[in-house]
This record gives C-alpha cells, sequence and structure tokens, in this order.
C-alpha cells in the first residue's frame, strides 16, 4: 500500500479503470451522488476546482489537457464545475471547453460574484454568463462574502426570473466562519462553499452542523490545502484497512473522509491533469467511511 499516486495510476491504466469498474451484478457502477437539500436533485459527490489549473488564457497547448480532464471527468459521471472571475481566465477556458465538447446539458456549472456594487455585480456576471456560455446559471455563488447584501438581493431576484436554479456564499479561511454563519442565519441560501479537509476541519465545529439543519448544500474546497496534504503524507504507506472502502490512494483517502461527512454534498479538488482525474474521481465510487472509520482516518493522518 506505499504505492505513489504516479505509480498507482500506472498500474491502474489510468481513467479507462474508473470505467471499467464492476459490482457484484457485473453492472458498470454510477458515481455517487448527494440530494441538494432545497430541491431533492441529485449531484454526484466529486466535482472539479479551476483555481489556478484552468488560468490557460488562449494557449492551446495548456488547453489541450484540460479539454481531456473534463472530457474524462463527465464520462464518469462527475457534474458540478466551479470557476470564479478570480480565477484569472479560467471562465473563459472552460466555456469554450465546454461547449467544444458539447456538454453543457450534462453538467453543473458554478460560478460566483467577486466585486462591489449593485451594477458592478450584475455586470460581472453577465459577463461569467458569456464566458461560460450558459443562458441559465446552476449555481452563483458569492465569493468570500464580499458585499454580500447588495448581492444577495440581485441573486434572489434572478432566481426568481430563473436567472440562476442556485444561490450560495462561499469562504476559504475559519477567520470568516462567524460571519459565514451570520449570513446563513440571516439569508436563505441553497449552497456554501467552504474549506474542509483532513488538514482544515475546522468547518465542522459549527457550520457543517448548521447547513445540516437549514437543509444547505456544502460544497468542500481546498480538499487537499492546496497540496500541503500530498507533501505530508510522500513516502508514507496507507494503511492496509483503507481497503475496506476502497481507497487506493492518499487522494482517495483525503475526498472519501471529506465526502463521508453527511453534511458534505460535493467536494471539488482541481486539476488540470488528465491521469489525476481518475485518481480523483475513484473517490466517488464504492463505499464511504462511516463516523468510527473517519475517526481512525483522522487519527492515523494526525500521527504521520
Amino acid at each position: 500500500m506505499s504505492l505513489s499516486r504516479r505509480e498507482l495510476l500506472r498500474l491502474l491504466g489510468g481513467f479507462g479503470a474508473v470505467l471499467t469498474l464492476r459490482s457484484a451484478s457485473s453492472q458498470t457502477p454510477k458515481i455517487m451522488t448527494r440530494k441538494i437539500p432545497s430541491t431533492g436533485e441529485d449531484l454526484p459527490a466529486v466535482g472539479l476546482g479551476t483555481w489556478q489549473v484552468f488560468d490557460a488564457g488562449n494557449d492551446a497547448a495548456a488547453r489541450a489537457p484540460l479539454r481531456e480532464v473534463i472530457a474524462r471527468f463527465a464520462k464518469a459521471g462527475g457534474k458540478l464545475i466551479d470557476s470564479s472571475p478570480m480565477y484569472g481566465s479560467a471562465e473563459s477556458v472552460a466555456g469554450d471547453l465546454i461547449a467544444e465538447l458539447g456538454l453543457r446539458e450534462k453538467l453543473f456549472i458554478a460560478t460566483k460574484v467577486w466585486t462591489r456594487g449593485r451594477e458592478d455585480g450584475i455586470q460581472q456576471m453577465e459577463t461569467s454568463f458569456r464566458r461560460l456560455k450558459v443562458k441559465q446559471m446552476d449555481l452563483m455563488q458569492i465569493h468570500n462574502l464580499l458585499d454580500a447584501g447588495t448581492h444577495t438581493k440581485t441573486l434572489q431576484d434572478w432566481k426568481a426570473k430563473n436567472r440562476i436554479r442556485y444561490l450560495g456564499i462561499t469562504h476559504y479561511t475559519s477567520s470568516a466562519y462567524a460571519e459565514v454563519e451570520s449570513w446563513l442565519k440571516k439569508e436563505k441560501y441553497d449552497f456554501l462553499q467552504i474549506n474542509y479537509s483532513l488538514a482544515e476541519r475546522t468547518s465542522e465545529n459549527r457550520l457543517l452542523e448548521m447547513c445540516r439543519q437549514q437543509n444547505i448544500a456544502v460544497i468542500a474546497n481546498r480538499p487537499f490545502a492546496e497540496g500541503a496534504m500530498f507533501k505530508r503524507v510522500r513516502g508514507k504507506p496507507l494503511p492496509a484497512w483503507a481497503g475496506e472502502i476502497g481507497v487506493a490512494s492518499w487522494a482517495q483517502f483525503f475526498l472519501k473522509w471529506i465526502v463521508g461527512h453527511p453534511a458534505i454534498t460535493c467536494v471539488i479538488p482541481g486539476t488540470g491533469k488528465p491521469e489525476h482525474i481518475a485518481d480523483n474521481v475513484a473517490a466517488g465510487f464504492g463505499a464511504l467511511p462511516d463516523a468510527p472509520m473517519r475517526q481512525r482516518m483522522a487519527e492515523y493522518y494526525d500521527a504521520l
């Protein structure tokens, strides 16, 4: 169980391994889904983030692997792709590639508003619609709560007019949790996007339970703590018992621990590498850790 991620992927034969998995009934399994609490709509539990990795501009060579990432992600049953105008050219790159692949109707596209003022917010969101090539946005989020009061009113109006399907708020640091909690109490949101991982667990203390009680979907960002978690486990073996829940890599170990929390709707690891998308999406198949297993996983990680 001490294979590196690269060695594991080579043995798996890349993404094809995910697609050729068979259940006991010899049927191709489907990626696990969670229900969006406000509507009951099913959403695959492993999504795709675009921060940094999709900021490729018009560079055809840089876009090529990203096109393959989206294609393989969708083929495995993934749906949620998350972006933001803060992410450089990521919205435009994702929008172009999704359109080229003809995948708009198969995906759940989420982005954010990240500016101050009603008119500037509207202008920025209209630009995001054009860049992502959508007429209706699946999810529009207020990025890091910037001018949340103003944008919440706009998004509530847009939701009533069916311009967006869901609205939410986001943040990525524990120092903002009190403000996040305040907004969740003040307004009705469909989604909260927040940082949550084995390296950053503070959101589970209050926010995750609050979302469960208020029927708010939760998207977990920073699932690998921007790569710091892989540095911590480099050269360290997976525990043999990880195989009990189908974990065959550290990425799957980290992601399954997150999705195992009952409040989590979807986790959004970012990657621009086709060879890594198989590993990430594989966490959406097979068994999930129950509470005792999650505790065991956390203790093992903490002891490294």
